[in-house]
């Protein structure tokens, strides 16, 4: 299933991808479930980063791989693919791109994934939806307004 959400900031998209960092990660960790940073390398390929997300009654570890990423001259991105994913995923693949927009950039989450049964895709596609729509508003304080 696939999951997109773009966000308008006030800064140069070569800008915003620089700051894609350990900090801006953890400011962008969702109140639940709480995100423990266990690894993070960058946002380059072959940076490896991981996190435990705790559900209270149980924690699951997400490892990405950072495949590819790249520069051009109207956008910036690079895309993690899950290695291990908590149980209800079973594939997971997330470009972050950063797009020219005039002197502005456009943040696009694009997601693919699956779950073990396709009708617990479409259970899980609201949270998740929820999850990444949290990250805009921190996005604009971040990076500006436009």
């Amino acid at each position: 299933m696939r999951l997109k959400l773009t966000t308008q900031v006030n800064q140069d998209y070569r800008t915003v991808i620089k700051a894609f960092d350990r900090t801006l990660l953890e400011k962008l960790s969702p109140p639940f479930p709480p995100v423990k940073l266990l690894q993070f390398e960058g946002s380059r390929k072959g940076d490896v980063v991981s996190m435990e997300l705790n559900f209270i009654l149980f924690r699951q570890r997400w490892t990405s791989l950072i495949v590819v990423d790249g520069i051009n001259e109207e956008e910036a991105y690079f895309i993690d693919e899950g290695m291990h994913l908590p149980f209800f995923l079973t594939y997971w693949r997330h470009r972050h791109r950063v797009a020219k927009d005039g002197a502005q950039a456009l943040i696009i989450d694009d997601i693919l994934f699956k779950t073990p049964f396709r009708l617990m895709d479409y259970l899980l596609y609201p949270v998740l939806w929820l999850q990444f729509a949290y990250r805009k508003p921190i996005y604009q304080k971040v990076f500006g307004h436009p």
